[in-house]
């Protein structure tokens, strides 16, 4: 009879053990990764990839805004470090972002967090049935792949694109191009895999085109065909990609191969041109060749440092350029502070420094952050460039070039006073060589997550600056509105003031909009257009894409 009665209990009451699995929350943000407030005791892992999303209270699950891709490269028992792989339309985790697995490493987390409840029970009810011989025949028989292996994701897109001179001369042209955004991991069951966006013109009906505001964003991106094997100490990676070890380096269209030697130490070369216009030494004419060795130690959970040095020479047009040492440093304690530290020394040409030789340093940057609470964070950086930085300063409003404005010392505070709005203020003095006196430098921003009646986001930028390679103001704001999970609407408008000698144009205005469409679940439509108004280019953009999700 107990038996009876115990075959019918055991079932109930591991369904009623089993409660809802919680949702992962990023903790803190990081450069370059965040900290998820859950690790190995509820199943995750390395490898694992995540898609970061953004939900505003008292807003449905269907409403969560996209807001980049990552994966777990470090798990702790109650925590975990996950490495941003790509960001949506420049956005940058917060705290208390969503992080969602992908569906296939979530079933097998419950698996995992199912499995663990059940042992927590000192009795578990069995059956014997079946023939004991064909389980054991039964175990021998290949088990399928498992699901991550051959998982391909992603949107394919076709453009064209308008643009109509209004300088005066009255000229117009179009372009057709392609777009790319793909995650392909573990390709036919090997450890390759493909990850991240790319996007270009196919042709041109006018091939002397300058650059507009929204094509230098748009090459900003990285994609790579990677290969990383945990029974390997061998790692490869290129395509148009950042150094893992050195990510203050440009980002190279080439390549690395790295080999590492235990927990420790890891070794590699790296090689590529220089093709981002957001980097302080941008030039696509630029061929770069080193080589590095970097440190690791301890762990996530208490303390960690990550150190790397390293050489590499540069060509411009396969002309020698320059030889100098690079090195880059990391600690993180807890998920409270951060200390980064990046350098780079030129070893001094005797042509062009009157005969002098030894290093000169050519750059450096420091930054500390300290997370007192998760609703205040602190900062201090100082900043030193010797030279003129070769970025473009179009995208002086876009934000993406904010570490060369200033120069020097410079500290800032980011706080949440109340729930959906977030302010951030940086202030520094600013000392070029030569100059009688330092200058002050600014720069604030606001966001309100959820605008009341309209239910839309805004964010409004305002900096002014004065660095060595010129001065300058700008001020930008952007108004975004999602419609449920399928339609998402955008509109930017913004001034920029530079007087420098790297253009001639002085003072810029700039207005857009954009409409992302998902209008079944595989084809998605995305429209937009640009006016741009300067003295030196007056242009009005339109663009739309047409493609399919997989």
């Amino acid at each position: 009879m107990w038996r009876w009665i115990a075959t019918f209990l055991a079932p109930a009451s591991v369904l009623l053990a089993q409660t809802a699995s919680p949702p992962i929350h990023i903790r803190q943000v990081v450069a370059g990764g965040v900290y998820l407030d859950q690790g190995s005791a509820t199943g995750l892992a390395e490898g694992m990839k995540l898609t970061f999303q953004r939900l505003a209270p008292g807003e449905a699950r269907m409403s969560a805004r996209a807001v980049g891709e990552g994966v777990v490269v470090s798990v702790a028992t109650q925590s975990a470090f996950c490495e941003i792989r790509s960001t949506v339309d420049d956005l940058q985790p917060e705290p208390g972002d969503l992080a969602l697995l992908a569906t296939a490493a979530q079933e097998n987390l419950e698996r995992i967090r199912n499995s663990a409840r059940r042992q927590r029970y000192a009795q578990v009810v069995s059956f014997t049935s079946g023939d004991p011989l064909e389980e054991e025949v039964r175990e021998y028989v290949p088990s399928p792949p498992l699901t991550e292996e051959g998982r391909l994701t992603g949107r394919l897109g076709f453009e064209w694109n308008s643009l109509n001179d209004r300088s005066g001369a009255g000229l117009s042209s179009h372009q057709e191009g392609m777009a790319i955004r793909v995650d392909w991991t573990r390709i036919e069951g090997t450890y390759w895999s493909i990850s991240g966006y790319w996007r270009g013109r196919v042709n041109s009906t006018s091939g002397g085109q300058a650059q507009t505001l929204t094509d230098l964003v748009n090459r900003t991106y990285h994609i790579g065909l990677f290969y990383s094997n945990p029974r390997s100490p061998y790692q490869l990676g290129f395509g148009r990609v950042l150094l893992p070890w050195a990510s203050s380096l440009s980002t190279l269209d080439g390549g690395y191969l790295a080999r590492s030697f235990g927990k420790t130490l890891t070794a590699g070369v790296f090689a590529g041109s220089t093709p981002d216009p957001t980097q302080w030494n941008y030039d696509p004419n630029r061929q770069m060749l080193g080589t590095f060795l970097n440190a690791q130690r301890g762990n996530y959970e208490s303390a960690r440092w990550s150190g790397t040095v390293g050489v590499a020479i540069t060509r411009v047009h396969w002309r020698p350029e320059r030889q100098f040492l690079f090195a880059e440093n990391s600690v993180f304690v807890g998920t409270k502070f951060t200390l980064l530290h990046t350098m780079e020394a030129d070893q001094r040409n005797p042509r062009l420094f009157d005969g002098q030789t030894g290093l000169q340093l050519t750059r450096s940057f420091t930054s500390t952050r300290f997370q007192p609470h998760r609703r205040v964070t602190f900062d201090l950086s100082h900043n030193h460039l010797r030279g003129t930085p070769t970025f473009d300063i179009r995208l002086l409003g876009t934000g993406l070039l904010d570490n060369f404005l200033f120069q020097g010392f410079s500290g800032g505070i980011r706080v949440q006073p109340i729930d959906r709005l977030t302010l951030s203020g940086n202030w520094g003095r600013s000392h070029r060589e030569n100059d009688p006196r330092s200058s002050l430098n600014q720069m604030y921003s606001a966001s309100w997550s959820q605008l009341p009646w309209i239910k839309s986001r805004l964010e409004g930028r305002y900096s002014s600056f004065t660095s060595s390679f010129g001065t300058g103001r700008y001020t930008s704001f952007t108004l975004t509105r999602n419609l449920g999970e399928q339609l998402r609407l955008e509109a930017q408008a913004g001034q920029q003031e530079f007087h420098g000698a790297l253009t001639q144009q002085t003072r810029a205005r700039f207005i857009g909009g954009s409409i992302d469409w998902s209008f079944s679940r595989h084809y998605f439509v995305t429209g937009g257009w640009m006016t741009y108004r300067g003295q030196v280019q007056n242009y009005d953009q339109t663009f739309l894409t047409v493609g399919y999700r997989f």
